[in-house]
């Protein structure tokens, strides 16, 4: 019990009432006391769970990852997210935290007991109090997106997403992360951010984007973008947005070219692509989704263009589900009765369906003149 007293015991003084607030973190890992900045979503839900971003080179990273989980959470389908940066600048510590022998390319003695400091007081401490997700992220930059590579190298990593921006590989890194990542059977996301700008270690980095394009792994996802007009200062600037992006690309609407690509082509029934879509997130991300309305209205469309009014049962189920008090679950279910030849049980459906709220393109006028049709057809 004292040991988890020691591990969880935190000094901290609150600067800010708002989202954004500054902790005085005290490690025993370290024997020293570590300045901690930590972003909440607004109006977080108890019932919720949120993903974990740690940065490192908080002093420098923090705020433009923050701007960046806010605006794709608000506008492109990024789950919130807790992000949590880690300050280092002070008296050149990232030099400390992060030092490696110059031989081995492992990390230093203190780097040994900053990696301890996050994996087993900081994050713990977070899962403790706060409803984080099991799905972790890590953020680096130069020789702080080398430091957290050691984490790959243990069973069971603790993080299921790197950002590495321009990374100063240790000797060796090369080629020990495209080994260790061939290894891995869960989902693992390792993105590569780097500049035009040539430096002592761009060969050494294309050797390792090389042999982890290499790899043939469905678990792995693994992504490389360089910018022809970055230098080392700016890159940091530039790929964060576009690694969220990839990163939690199955959270985004289905796009147009989505549509017509995936779901119009596939031989399958279209409402197992929206299945798939929405379990993929629970299975890769540990929590689920809201479906989204322009998802369900895209599903709905492609069943009727592809005329596979099967999926239109499964769907309107999953409305009465998500979208309760519309008429979207009764719509639908209509429509696949109608389709089936069952015009009774249509017109019933219907008139359930003209009893709720309208929305999207659905009215209560569309439901009336399908049950006028109905009955001027069947003489009901």
């Amino acid at each position: 019990m004292r040991f988890v007293s020691l591990i969880f015991a935190l000094l901290f003084s609150v600067i800010s009432y708002s989202q954004t607030t500054q902790e005085i973190f005290e490690s025993f890992k370290l024997q020293e006391r570590r300045d901690v900045h930590y972003y909440f979503p607004e109006n977080m839900d108890e019932d919720k769970k949120y993903p974990l971003i740690i940065v490192l080179d908080g002093e420098y990273l923090f705020e433009q990852v923050v701007a960046s989980s806010k605006f794709y959470s608000r506008f492109h389908g990024m789950p919130q997210s807790i992000v949590v940066g880690i300050d280092q600048s002070k008296n050149d510590l990232r030099f400390e935290d992060c030092a490696f022998d110059a031989e081995s390319g492992l990390p230093s003695e203190k780097g040994k007991s900053f990696y301890e400091f996050i994996g087993m007081e900081l994050i713990p401490y977070l899962d403790l109090n706060y409803s984080t997700a099991p799905f972790k992220m890590i953020v680096g930059y130069d020789i702080t997106a080398n430091f957290m590579n050691y984490w790959l190298f243990k069973d069971n990593s603790i993080f299921d997403a790197y950002i590495s921006i321009s990374p100063t590989l240790a000797p060796e890194m090369e080629t020990r992360v495209p080994m260790r990542l061939n290894t891995f059977e869960n989902q693992i996301f390792y993105q590569v951010i780097v500049e035009g700008e040539q430096n002592k270690v761009t060969q050494r980095i294309a050797a390792m984007d090389q042999g982890i394009k290499a790899l043939e792994k469905e678990s792995l996802h693994y992504y490389y973008d360089e910018y022809k007009n970055a230098d080392h200062i700016s890159v940091a600037t530039y790929g964060i947005g576009k690694a969220f992006d990839n990163i939690f690309g199955m959270f985004k609407p289905i796009s147009p070219k989505e549509y017509k690509t995936q779901i119009l082509t596939s031989e399958e029934p279209v409402f197992n692509y929206l299945e798939s879509k929405y379990q993929g997130i629970v299975d890769i991300f540990g929590f689920s989704k809201p479906v989204e309305l322009n998802d369900i209205m895209a599903i709905y469309a492609a069943s009727r263009k592809k005329e596979d009014f099967e999926s239109l049962k499964p769907l309107s189920d999953l409305c009465k589900k998500e979208y309760p008090e519309t008429m979207l679950g009764f719509y639908f279910e209509a429509e696949y009765y109608e389709q089936l030849g069952e015009p009774k049980k249509a017109l019933k459906t219907f008139e359930k369906a003209f009893q709720m709220e309208e929305i999207d393109f659905l009215t209560k006028e569309m439901a009336l003149e399908k049950m006028d049709a109905l009955k001027a057809d069947f003489g009901f």
